[in-house]
């Protein structure tokens, strides 16, 4: 893997100062980032699997429930986290994973499919917006145009799949607001966790704030396994296996490392490549439809890449001074 790094101080409550990443990424951090996509969009069409037999707290619980003891293993051996650290990794995990998974479960149950996909195709302008911020990443005009030709391609794209994704019609204001939520939860753990991985190790950072993320919508899940006990199938141990092995535990060890070898911005552009997987692969494995329009917002999502990745001048990455 690449050498290229942020470095940020290891305090969320002190001015952070970021050293500059490398602004045009590798190839083999934009093939990581390719993978990735790979990985976490194949997750729609695993987690249509999954929801066939199982309600979503359930099956969000036995993903995680697979995905926490084997990260747990990774740090095995390790030096355990300062006690000064543990309440940041805490408020990281409950509120970025908890309370995150726990909104996106509940909202995907209250929104049609198409103003899901748009809803999510906002965390890369959260991510963009809080690293700019945080760790005064720079975003060139040139970018900002990158980043809205791709939004506009992931409408496109939704569009091509036979939604209407300007049709609000299905969805309540509850789970559009949970939907919301959700997004701006995991675009705070993507930024802050750069800050605590810096100082605690990527690993660290990983296996335990999923493990509190874990515990915070463990709760529920149980009063929802009460309720409608759940009915175990094939499909559904397959669906969390993918879900926990690929999707949470390599996915977010894959992409905190994305996180701390290219910008912000960059590494965020994954949220974008996600939808047009994800639907393909639903189109070959449902025998859904794709039309004219998919392909033109594919085209465009990839011209904003492009855009996105270029960087505008030597210093385009420099941060700003620390406020």
């Amino acid at each position: 893997m690449s050498n290229e790094s942020i470095t940020v101080t290891s305090s969320v409550h002190s001015n952070p100062v970021a050293t500059r990443p490398k602004t045009n990424p590798s190839l083999r951090n934009i093939g990581a980032m390719l993978l990735l996509a790979i990985m976490w969009g194949l997750s729609i069409p695993m987690t249509k699997f999954g929801l066939m037999t199982l309600p979503p707290l359930t099956m969000t619980a036995l993903r995680f429930a697979i995905a926490v003891p084997l990260m747990l293993l990774f740090i095995v051996g390790k030096p355990k986290p300062p006690l000064r650290a543990v309440p940041r990794l805490a408020v990281l995990g409950v509120f970025g994973i908890g309370i995150g998974q726990i909104t996106q479960s509940l909202g995907v149950a209250g929104i049609s499919a198409s103003v899901g996909a748009v809803i999510s195709a906002t965390i890369p302008v959260f991510i963009v917006i809080l690293a700019a911020q945080r760790l005064k990443q720079r975003v060139s005009s040139q970018q900002t145009l990158g980043l809205l030709a791709a939004f506009v391609g992931v409408l496109m794209v939704t569009l091509g799949n036979g939604g209407n994704a300007l049709d609000t019609s299905g969805s309540s204001p509850l789970g559009v607001g949970l939907m919301l939520v959700s997004a701006l939860a995991l675009s705070f753990y993507s930024v802050w966790s750069i800050e605590l991985s810096d100082a605690h190790g990527a690993t660290t950072v990983a296996a335990w704030s999923t493990l509190f993320g874990f515990l915070t919508f463990l709760p529920l899940a149980g009063w929802e396994i009460w309720d409608e006990p759940p009915h175990i199938t094939a499909e559904v141990i397959g669906a969390a296996l993918y879900l926990g092995i690929v999707v949470t535990v390599a996915g977010l060890f894959l992409w905190l490392h994305l996180l701390h070898t290219v910008p912000a911005r960059t590494a965020a552009y994954v949220q974008y490549l996600q939808p047009i997987i994800g639907i393909g692969a639903s189109a070959l494995m449902f025998g859904d439809k794709l039309g004219l329009l998919f392909g033109a917002g594919v085209i465009l999502v990839l011209i904003g890449l492009a855009l996105s990745m270029r960087s505008q001048g030597k210093h385009a990455d420099e941060p700003q001074a620390a406020r």
